[in-house]
């Protein structure tokens, strides 16, 4: 298996017009959380013109609801969210500067052309790993929508966070030629 691409946040067109389908990533800097219900409000203050509460250009969200840290621990357990939710926002966000998305899960085709258009990747994270995957979160902080709990959205400063990209920037799609490989015709 080939070495994992490192990466650092914020992510650049470069950063991510070199990635491909299969790739093994791992990321270090600091990404955002979100789900449904924080997104919802993303894309209302958009359509009103108003500010975001965060800098999406450049950035990466994580789709998770993190349960609460244990004594000693930063972060409880951060295992991904299924993506599909946010399809119906996602595209908005990318067209903005969004360059990275984590979840479990296919994407729409409205979101796989919108990273196409405008140079964005989604990577896959492990489902069930959650308590491993916390292990790279080293710092959290809430920037916005604490009243959502845990799917307020927050910053985390992460350190080699493993990821395989699923869907490039070329329009690959990893769910599509893993089906293909085992089909039966």
């Amino acid at each position: 298996m080939a070495e994992p691409i490192r990466l650092k946040t914020p992510l650049s067109d470069d950063d991510i017009m070199k990635l491909k389908i299969g790739d093994g990533v791992l990321i270090t800097g600091k990404i955002l959380t979100g789900r449904d219900a924080a997104h919802k409000r993303l894309i209302e203050l958009i359509e009103k013109g108003e500010p975001l509460p965060v800098d999406i250009k450049g950035q990466i969200i994580y789709y998770v609801g993190p349960a609460p840290a244990k004594p000693g621990y930063v972060i409880g357990s951060a295992g991904p969210t299924t993506s599909g939710r946010m399809d119906p926002y996602a595209p908005r966000l990318i067209e903005l500067g969004l360059k990275g998305m984590i979840g479990k899960g296919v994407r729409s085709k409205e979101v796989r052309d919108a990273m196409q258009k405008h140079k964005a990747v989604y990577f896959a994270a492990t489902g069930g790993a959650a308590a491993l995957i916390a292990k790279n979160i080293k710092a959290v902080k809430i920037l916005a929508y604490e009243d959502l709990g845990p799917e307020a959205i927050r910053e985390l400063d992460v350190e080699d966070l493993p990821l395989i990209v699923a869907n490039d920037a070329h329009g690959g799609d990893l769910y599509e030629e893993g089906m293909k490989k085992y089909r039966r015709d």
